[in-house]
């Protein structure tokens, strides 16, 4: 058997976690013959619901399970970890702006990155879901100047797997069949799903997406629409924010990084924007095509940009570039 590997969920006490940690436990994202010893970091206050949560994986007897500590202090939480995904963040309150809630994750991912940069292995690789996920990212990546920038990512799979199935079912095909849509830029509204480099495979032959849909004002109306406010949508419906789908989109990205993409596949996530070809700005998490190989993640380069993609990458860039100024006057305060 493998040494175990030591992986941190934070705001593990919350129902993202609660969908995601059977999953890791099991062994859907690390391997099925990787032990595991998991940590639970959460706030104070949520201490006795974790407990609850212990005592859930404790009865799964899950045999990869080797250990399950809870804890509310980062020093515990982030003692040599080989990976963290960054759950916990603070949520939007009704009649908050959006600076008030940046300001409060500054803070939040400040720590993080400064006890990451202390207390964990420099090869560990983090993963930020707490939103707003790209620049929650960039501020614990800059808060931990010795983990290399290329270790950090944000979450925009879930934008990517609701893309390839809302094409999946205008084509009438299992969602294995879509591959190569993007999310470019912002996890928010902002986002641009694109598939204008996606293919869809029907009766066993491989064809574009705009050739299989026949119907480009779809694609570039009302398809990009509900992807963009999928979120907003289930909130609505459910009176809760997407839990299982985050945990499942949360499972794909760390299994990728794990063991790498398929060959001629490639898929969405926020990235260290530096060096890239599209013409965004360096010093940005911004969510781009990706390759992975040998958990080494690289931007899939070349793809021809139309106009209309264009205007869509610079807008969401735009965004990001507001909330990481406002984000770096707040940490420099």
């Amino acid at each position: 058997m493998a040494e175990p590997i030591r992986v941190v969920v934070t705001g593990a006490a919350g129902q993202i976690a609660y969908s995601l940690l059977y999953s890791i436990a099991k062994g859907d994202v690390f391997g099925k013959d990787q032990p595991i010893i998991l940590i639970l970091l959460d706030i104070p206050p949520m201490l006795p619901v974790l407990e609850g949560v212990v005592m859930e994986l404790q009865d799964c007897a899950l045999p990869l399970l080797r250990e399950v500590i809870p804890t509310d202090k980062v020093e515990v939480g982030f003692k040599d970890i080989d990976a963290a995904i960054l759950v916990g963040s603070m949520p939007r309150k009704e009649g908050m702006e959006r600076k008030d809630l940046l300001k409060a994750n500054v803070a939040i991912f400040k720590t993080q990155g400064s006890a990451l940069d202390k207390y964990a292995k420099k090869t560990v690789k983090v993963l930020v879901v707490g939103n707003p996920a790209n620049t929650n990212c960039l501020i614990a990546s800059k808060s931990a100047p010795s983990i290399p920038k290329e270790n950090f990512s944000c979450l925009t799979r879930l934008d990517h797997n609701r893309a390839s199935s809302q094409v999946a079912m205008r084509c009438g095909v299992s969602s294995d069949n879509v591959k190569n849509v993007i999310i470019w830029g912002n996890h928010s509204s902002t986002q641009y799903p694109d598939v204008h480099h996606a293919k869809v495979t029907v009766q066993g032959s491989e064809m574009g997406a705009y050739e299989v849909v026949k119907d480009d004002a779809w694609l570039r109306g009302d398809f990009i629409s509900t992807v963009q406010l999928r979120g907003a949508a289930v909130i609505k419906a459910r009176k809760l924010s997407s839990a299982m789908s985050a945990a499942k989109a949360i499972c794909d990205h760390m299994r990728d990084i794990w063991f790498g993409t398929k060959e001629g596949e490639f898929i969405s996530m926020g990235v260290y924007a530096a060096g890239n070809t599209y013409g965004i700005p360096e010093d940005l998490i911004y969510s781009f095509p990706i390759q992975i190989k040998n958990k080494t993640w690289k931007m899939v380069d070349g793809l021809p940009i139309n106009d209309f993609s264009r205007a869509k990458m610079d807008a969401t860039a735009a965004e990001l570039v507001e909330e990481r100024d406002t984000a770096l006057d707040f940490l420099g305060q």
